[in-house]
């Protein structure tokens, strides 16, 4: 029974994987690496480099274990540490661009989209948009960062950032409204 407590009870994993306990880490890693691949992938299209992004992260999260003040979750303070991480890896594989011309927000762009459309189909939708858009829209949309903060990460100003999740939200809508057209056979 003591071992079944030892692996549920996630700040005694937390406590004995700081002193660099092997067997804590393994199970911190094992409980959070579906979720933390799933958080890599939303940015990285390929899955071999998002997980190459996630297992540095990794190293990252138990190298700086101990600066973990337990404010927080857990979970979320990973979530940060491979969104960073991801990033970075873009930023080394120079596939971030970000347009920059301003647009008017309010025309044209409806926040309403009627579809049946798949998980798989969203990922393929969010993977096909440039790195630029995607970015920001993860960020924003899926992981709940500001923009203030999305711009901070980035090193981009705030009005970029919104820019990009304008683009970004108007392009996959019309990529689902081409898919609801075609996919009900009409043109």
């Amino acid at each position: 029974m003591k071992v079944i407590q030892f692996y549920k009870n996630e700040s005694v994993l937390i406590k004995k994987a700081k002193k660099n306990n092997r067997e804590a880490q393994h199970v911190l890693f094992e409980l959070h690496a579906p979720k933390m691949l799933s958080v890599c992938r939303y940015y990285i299209k390929d899955i071999q480099h998002a997980e190459e992004a996630m297992l540095n992260g990794f190293f990252k999260v138990f190298k700086y274990l101990k600066n973990y003040k337990a404010e927080g979750s857990f979970e979320g303070w990973i979530r940060r540490i491979m969104v960073r991480e991801s990033i970075s890896f873009l930023r080394q594989q120079k596939h971030i661009e970000f347009s920059v011309e301003k647009i008017e927000e309010t025309i044209g762009y409806s926040n309403q989209i009627n579809t049946q459309i798949e998980i798989a189909e969203i990922q393929q939708l969010i993977d096909g948009l440039p790195e630029g858009y995607k970015m920001v829209f993860v960020m924003y949309a899926i992981e709940g960062y500001k923009h203030a903060e999305i711009a901070e990460l980035l090193d981009i100003n705030e009005g970029t950032s919104k820019s990009q999740l304008f683009k970004a939200r108007k392009l996959l809508q019309e990529q689902i409204n081409k898919r609801n057209k075609t996919g009900y056979g009409s043109n």
